[in-house]
């Protein structure tokens, strides 16, 4: 009997729904359904390995590969400290900092790469002193690609890992303090485990979007085959060549946002409303 009215309550809810807000919110999901539609409707599925195993597409798709792996480790290597010091140090969890760190969600990020640019082309801030006294020049070369790639996605990890970190019961840290051990074990083998479905959420999306950054990527590194023109830059390419390739990219492309949100399950929008 309660099952049963339970689910005419239900029915009765779903027919009470207004006009007004089913109206617009199918046309939201139409709107936003539709490009997704349109890019797998125009695949060009019979040829897609012979377009993706092309050399061009193949020497793109394994710059990417590289390049956003080592943005990820630079990533992790210097935002799990950082995500450790906003979650548990009063120096650092001052909107400021998250200011700061959040400023690439939404910079647009070709102004991110001439802030790059800016600070490390051969005339920058940082630039200038490695050109003239190391001889190194960064930008439009590999390393300016993982500079710019972990600029952009470094956020998506820290916000993701520093919201599990504050969220952690402290009082297992400090039984393990008690029982003689030190920080480093502590974090190691106490906090770790605790956040470590935050850390691959946050390590997966960060390569994620490492992996499809473009506007700071063209103007800090430049597009050159085989040196620069990662994935999106190659297919932004081909747009002007061969249209069918540039699709085939782009599916590969949206095949592994789909994968990386399915693997993240909300948490780095989880740690960006804590």
């Amino acid at each position: 009997m309660t099952t049963t009215t339970t689910s005419h309550g239900r029915r009765g809810r779903a027919r009470a729904l207004p006009w007004y807000v089913l109206v617009p919110g199918s046309l939201a999901v139409v709107f936003l359904a539709l490009p997704v539609a349109g890019l797998l409707g125009q695949a060009p599925w019979g040829r897609m390995w012979t377009l993706l195993s092309a050399p061009a597409s193949l020497e793109a798709l394994r710059l990417s590969l590289a390049t956003s792996l080592l943005a990820t480790a630079v990533a992790v290597a210097l935002g799990l400290p950082l995500a450790w010091l906003m979650a548990h140090h009063h120096l650092f969890n001052g909107a400021w900092v998250r200011a700061l760190v959040t400023l690439p969600l939404v910079l647009p990020p070709v102004v991110g790469g001439v802030a790059l640019l800016l600070a490390f082309g051969r005339r920058g801030l940082v630039g200038q002193f490695l050109y003239d006294l190391l001889g190194v020049q960064l930008p439009f070369t590999t390393a300016a690609v993982v500079m710019a790639e972990a600029f952009v996605a470094m956020p998506f990890f820290v916000i993701t890992v520093e919201g599990a970190l504050r969220s952690t019961d402290r009082r297992y840290e400090q039984a393990a303090a008690t029982l003689g051990a030190g920080r480093w074990t502590t974090f190691r083998r106490v906090t770790m485990p605790m956040i470590a479905p935050s850390l691959v959420a946050g390590t997966v999306l960060c390569w994620a979007r490492a992996l499809g950054e473009f506007g700071a990527t063209l103007t800090f590194a430049g597009s050159f085959p085989g040196v620069t023109q990662t994935l999106p830059l190659a297919v932004y390419a081909a747009l002007d060549v061969d249209r069918a390739q540039a699709i085939a990219l782009s599916v590969v492309l949206l095949a592994v946002s789909v994968v990386v949100l399915v693997a993240a399950r909300g948490q780095f929008v989880r740690g960006l409303l804590r």
